[in-house]
C-alpha cells in the first residue's frame, strides 16, 4: 500500500509525542538527580538504539557533503534543549514544561525563514507571536512567581529545540541519513556531559538507574521519529500534530503525580494551541489551491 509522506510524517510525529511524554514523565519519576547526570543517560541508551539500527541496516557511518556543520549545531542545541527540558521537567507542573518545549514549532517556523531561506507570511508571523503571548501565560513572568526561572530555562529549551529541528529538516534535504543524525546527536551529547558526570557523579538508587533507562528508551523512540516525521513532510504540514504531547503529559501527569494545570497554564495552552491548529488550517488551504 502506498501511503502519502505527509500521512507517514503525521503519524510519526503523533508516536513522537507519545515516546516524549513518557520520557518526561521517566525523567521526573528518576527524582533529584542533577539535569545534565540524566540527559548523559537519556542518550546514552539512544547510542546503542541507533548504533543497532545502523548496523543492522548496514548504512554505515557516512557524512554527506556538507553535512558535518549542521549536523554539529544540531547536536548541540539538542543538548542544550534536552538540559533545559529536563531542568523544567523537575522544577514545573509535567504538563507545563511539555507546552514550553513544544514551542518548538513555532522556532523551526522562524529559523527556516532564517537558514533555510522558506517563506514567512504576515498570518505566520502574527502566529509565532500570539504562540509567544501564549508562553507567557504559562511562564507567568513575576519575580513573586518562584517558578520564574525554571519556566524561562523550559522557553529557552523549546528554542533550542526548535533550532535543532530545523537542522534535522536541512540534513534530510541534503540526504543524510536519518539513523546517523539521531547516532550522532546522542554520541555527542554523551561525550559533552561525560566530564561533568565524572567529576560530580550522584549516585543513583536501582528505580533511579531504571526510571533513566526508561526515558532513554522513550527518547530514543521520539527521536527517530520525530526524525523520520521531518524527513517525510515539511513542518507546516504536521507541526500542529505535535501539541498532542500536551494531551499524554496532562494524563501522565495527573496519574503520576498528582499535577494539576494552574487557569494561566491552561489559558496559555489554549492559546498556543489554537494558534498551532489555525495556522495548520491556514497553511494547508493555502498549499492546496
Amino acid at each position: 500500500m502506498n501511503i502519502k509522506p505527509k500521512y507517514k510524517g503525521i503519524f510519526y510525529i503523533i508516536l513522537s509525542a507519545f515516546c516524549f511524554a513518557f520520557m518526561n514523565a521517566f525523567v521526573r519519576l528518576a527524582g533529584d538527580i542533577p539535569s545534565i547526570q540524566k540527559c548523559f543517560f537519556r542518550n546514552f541508551v539512544a547510542v546503542f538504539f541507533a548504533l543497532g539500527i545502523l548496523l543492522k541496516k548496514h548504512e554505515g557511518f557516512h557524512i554527506e557533503n556538507g553535512c558535518f556543520v549542521p549536523l554539529l549545531f544540531r547536536a548541540i542545541f539538542g543538548t542544550l534543549g534536552i538540559v533545559c527540558n529536563f531542568y523544567a521537567i523537575d522544577h514545573l507542573v509535567l504538563s507545563d514544561a511539555s507546552m514550553l518545549n513544544k514551542m518548538s514549532p513555532f522556532f523551526v517556523i522562524i529559523f527556516s525563514y532564517i537558514i533555510l531561506k522558506e517563506k514567512l507570511s504576515f498570518f505566520q508571523g502574527m502566529a509565532v507571536i500570539t504562540a509567544f503571548i501564549g508562553s507567557l501565560f504559562i511562564i507567568k513572568p513575576s519575580f513573586s512567581n518562584m517558578a520564574l526561572i525554571p519556566s524561562v530555562i523550559g522557553f529557552a529549551g523549546g528554542m533550542c529545540a526548535g533550532l535543532a529541528y530545523c537542522l534535522v529538516r536541512m540534513l534530510g534535504n541534503k540526504g543524510q541519513n536519518g539513523s546517523f543524525i539521531v547516532f550522532f546527536f546522542s554520541t555527542f551529547s554523551c561525550l559533552v556531559t561525560l566530564p561533568y558526570l565524572i567529576l560530580n557523579y550522584h549516585p543513583m538508587t536501582f528505580a533511579q538507574i531504571l526510571s533513566l533507562l526508561g526515558a532513554g528508551l522513550a527518547a530514543s523512540g521520539g527521536q527517530f521519529s520525530i526524525t523520520a516525521a521531518y524527513f517525510h513532510s515539511p513542518a507546516r504540514e504536521i507541526s500542529v500534530y505535535d501539541y498532542s504531547q500536551i494531551i499524554f503529559a496532562a494524563m501522565l501527569g495527573f496519574i503520576m503525580f498528582d499535577q494539576i494545570p494552574d487557569v494561566y497554564s491552561i489559558i496559555g495552552y489554549v492559546i498556543i494551541c489554537t494558534t498551532a491548529i489555525v495556522m495548520f488550517v491556514k497553511n494547508n488551504a493555502i498549499h492546496s489551491n
